[in-house]
């Protein structure tokens, strides 16, 4: 029967050829890499004495599934378009199809394997690679990069319902907000409003020190009272990494944390929520890709070329760097308010689907 799906030992032949070569291709590039990455790294590694178990442990075992994980749409492609394009120069897939087999039911145990590599990928994301992130972002910015850049001046947030905080600038060498203003507003009306010189936060204490504040109480009168001292303590929904951009913060946080830091940021009018929504849907459509990929690479691969695998493996490796460099620009739309991060992350995919299915459709079947 054209659609039984019931497993057979084809199924397991492609299953095994499909992971097995994947895996493979995973070690060589992955080893290809680090290569490359200590020869460009070894002079920051010398430089600041950075020891050969952080090295190894701190960076490289948590830049491993960072690196895989990036770049899996190539690794899928690479490996569906070379194992394929082989069983095609074999005349395996023309053996397959003289015996009564589909292309559609041959089919199944490739998508079956883009399952696999896809909840594989999508646990990493969710929950694997966020932990070691975090592991391999203190890595670099302790040894290759000093601290996350500063949001910069007049930063305005809302920091709780009605809540809201402003400083000019911040000075991250003391923990220091300038111009320091905290307004609370009930009904559509400012109720209180504090102003200092500067906000300097106490780690131990786990608090925000105003110095040289000014409180202004209003009343529904229409009077004031105005209250003023040379320093005083206060606990704030907000703490001093809310003052940096957070590209990198959102990668070491896993799917709930992820989804806290957004509702926060958008409740608080944060701008960088950008970063977070980003980074929220690129952990959803990069998975989803393996299976978009792999019926693209057996649509172009299964047809036996003279010129061998060669150009079958060229393309495929074109048509991977395309869909990731798609992905990374498509951000950009994001960043200028030109479409919503849900829309432009998953528009590589949607673009890529309808080549898939227009390439699928014209395959020798």
């Amino acid at each position: 029967m054209e659609f039984d799906l019931r497993p057979r030992k084809l199924d397991v032949y492609i299953v095994r050829k499909f992971i097995s070569t994947f895996f493979v291709a995973l070690l060589l590039i992955i080893g290809i890499v680090i290569i490359f990455d200590i020869s460009e790294r070894i002079d920051d590694f010398v430089e600041k004495e950075a020891p050969l178990r952080a090295i190894i442990f701190d960076y490289y075992v948590n830049f491993i599934p960072y690196f895989m994980n990036m770049f899996s749409p190539l690794f899928v492609f690479i490996t569906v378009i070379f194992f394929t394009s082989k069983m095609a120069a074999d005349s395996e897939i023309v053996a397959i199809l003289s015996c009564g087999i589909s292309f559609h039911r041959m089919m199944v145990p490739y998508i079956f394997s883009a399952a696999l590599i896809a909840v594989f990928s999508l646990g990493l994301n969710l929950f694997i690679i966020p932990d070691s992130n975090e592991t391999r972002v203190e890595f670099e910015t302790k040894y290759f990069k000093g601290r996350n850049k500063s949001a910069g001046r007049n930063v305005h947030y809302q920091i709780a319902p009605g809540e809201f905080a402003f400083a000019e600038s911040f000075s991250a060498w003391n923990n220091t907000a300038y111009r320091f203003t905290l307004e609370k507003i009930e009904d559509n009306k400012l109720v209180s409003k504090i102003s200092a010189e500067t906000a300097v936060y106490d780690s131990t204490k786990g608090c925000w020190q105003l110095r040289k504040y000014h409180i202004r109480e209003y009343n529904d009168d229409y009077t004031d009272r105005i209250r003023s001292g040379r320093q005083i303590d206060t606990v704030l929904a907000l703490t001093v990494e809310d003052f940096y951009f957070n590209e990198e913060k959102v990668q070491t946080m896993d799917y709930f944390e992820l989804n806290n830091m957004i509702d926060v940021q958008k409740m608080r009018g944060d701008a960088n929520v950008k970063f977070s929504l980003i980074e929220k849907h690129t952990r959803f459509a990069l998975p989803f890709s393996a299976f978009i990929l792999t019926i693209m690479g057996v649509a172009l691969s299964s047809k036996k070329r003279r010129g061998g695998i060669g150009w079958n493996i060229g393309i495929g490796i074109a048509l991977a760097f395309t869909y990731i460099l798609f992905l990374r620009f498509s951000q950009m739309f994001v960043h200028t308010d030109t479409l919503p991060p849900a829309v432009a992350l998953w528009l590589p995919n949607v673009v890529f689907a309808i080549i898939a299915g227009f390439l699928y459709r014209i395959a020798p079947k």
